[in-house]
């Protein structure tokens, strides 16, 4: 559930790019333009404009915004414009856990291979062979069958014999609804919850059982304390906009407390991706 919202009558590309290149020409950058043009564009959308840009003005917007707008605000919007797997793909370089099992966890089969390919052509190398922890080589390396399908009697030996062993093989190859279902049936059968495991495992279970859930307690985090994680602010709010964050607003009741800790254009921004 997506909580971008989009025009009822859509500029062409070329003249959201003409808009773009008039907001970030001369000293000053218009930030409300910016908002206004990318906040309410698609995935495909934003991928045509940045295509059309750099047809007209031989930029690539990218490098456009990187230097006409800096701070939280440029970084947000930057990743924002990015195709989503080419996104990913950069934030994963940083080999960041968190990020690299929320990709890994939170994403579908689709996607997933789709930012192994943009990680490959961006470093060319395999994103494999940059993570060397075994758990994530094996998450980023699986295809899932997406469907909601679940055997109960199979939840049920598996919750059995889960061992933190056997754990990677069984959170790599099972679908997200099979997976549930054997975390349920570990808590009936030993009363105790599997995420009980080290902390790495305990973050993959969270993140493959309620993904939403994982999301609102990162933006907790994020602005919990005197200070302000904005990395971690705008990585989930960037990252699952088009995906399910109206879910996480749902399970978060407080959207004004983000709106508290933000300002300016940048808090302008994330509001209008929260819609």
């Amino acid at each position: 559930m997506a909580t971008i919202k989009l025009p009822e009558q859509l500029p062409s590309p070329a003249q959201d790019s003409e808009t773009l290149r008039k907001a970030l020409d001369g000293f000053m950058h218009d930030g409300k333009a910016v908002i206004k043009v990318l906040c309410h564009r698609n995935a495909t959308q934003r991928k045509l404009i940045r295509k059309t840009y750099q047809e007209l003005y031989n930029q690539d917007l990218i490098d456009t915004l990187q230097s006409k707008i800096s701070h939280n605000f440029g970084k947000a919007v930057v990743w924002w414009t990015y195709d989503p797997s080419e996104r990913d793909a950069r934030m994963v370089k940083n080999v960041l856990l968190q990020v690299i099992v929320e990709i890994s966890c939170a994403s579908s089969p689709h996607h997933l291979l789709a930012v192994r390919k943009s990680y490959c052509s961006l470093y060319h190398c395999s994103l494999e062979e940059d993570i060397a922890i075994k758990i994530l080589v094996a998450l980023v390396s699986s295809f899932r069958y997406d469907g909601e399908v679940v055997d109960l009697n199979l939840a049920n030996e598996e919750a059995s014999t889960l061992q933190e062993a056997v754990v990677v093989w069984i959170l790599s190859t099972r679908n997200v609804f099979q997976l549930k279902a054997t975390f349920e049936a570990y808590y009936e059968k030993f009363g105790n919850h599997l995420s009980e495991l080290e902390s790495l495992v305990k973050d993959v279970i969270a993140c493959i059982a309620s993904p939403e859930k994982h999301f609102v307690e990162v933006i907790k985090a994020a602005t919990d304390g005197w200070g302000t994680d904005e990395d971690s602010l705008s990585r989930v709010i960037v990252s699952r906009a088009e995906v399910d964050l109206m879910k996480v607003r749902k399970a978060y009741y407080k959207t004004s407390l983000i709106k508290d800790e933000t300002s300016g254009d940048y808090g302008a921004f994330l509001m209008a991706l929260l819609g």
